[in-house]
């Protein structure tokens, strides 16, 4: 009997086992070992991006497993294996007959390098998209960079850098020594902020204090 060894890879953290492209590749996987009358012997999960080719530990793992086993390696999409022609040569080149895509009717030299060609065009469109609809965010009007746009944690930990930083640049510092008397003295943060700028402080970027900054430094 064939032996295959499923390589399935998800782009989100913590979707290796109970995500729905998880469930999805695994179900085309299984269905196409029944076809071929093949048994699975084992699963190699990845989460890591299409377009991070340098950084797959697992597919480097399950190659190598492919290699001393002499076991079928089979992705359900090339994509899911890579989007950049060069990697997926490499690859079929390193494995010859113990790779399959389910993808694919053949694995032959000119199969492969038409739906190589296909899964780098799809990327180089999906990194087009994106940036399109960032350009159309902006003519919108929207602060792409700002705060607001990020996740609770993420503006938490946006925001802990920003006081980091603020506490310990000079120039804050000594703006420190005065805000902490502004505060004993009960001093809104709005007042404190006008305060320092009409004593001539500034902030780390030379711009005027704001009720925002004085929070982050206090």
């Amino acid at each position: 009997m064939i032996k295959y060894i499923a390589y399935i890879r998800v782009s989100t953290k913590g979707r290796e086992r109970s995500g729905l492209s998880f469930d999805a590749q695994k179900a085309i996987i299984e269905h196409y070992a029944e076809i071929d009358k093949a048994e699975i012997v084992k699963d190699f999960i990845e989460t890591e991006s299409g377009k991070d080719i340098a950084n797959r530990p697992i597919l480097k793992s399950a190659i190598e497993y492919a290699q001393t086993h002499k076991m079928v390696l089979v992705v359900t999409k090339l994509d899911r294996l890579s989007r950049d022609v060069e990697h997926i040569f490499k690859i079929q080149k390193q494995l010859g007959v113990y790779f399959k895509s389910c993808d694919l009717p053949t694995t032959d030299a000119l199969t492969l390098s038409i739906y190589a060609g296909i899964a780098q065009r799809e990327r180089e469109l999906i990194s087009i998209r994106t940036r399109q609809a960032l350009q159309a965010k902006k003519r919108q009007g929207s602060k792409l960079g700002n705060l607001s746009n990020l996740t609770k944690a993420g503006r938490e930990a946006a925001t802990a850098s920003l006081s980091q930083k603020a506490k310990t640049n000079q120039n804050n510092q000594r703006a420190a020594a005065l805000i902490k008397i502004c505060r004993e003295r009960g001093m809104s943060l709005s007042r404190i902020a006008e305060h320092l700028n009409n004593n001539g402080f500034t902030t780390s970027t030379g711009r005027k204090f704001q009720k925002t900054t004085i929070s982050r430094m206090i």
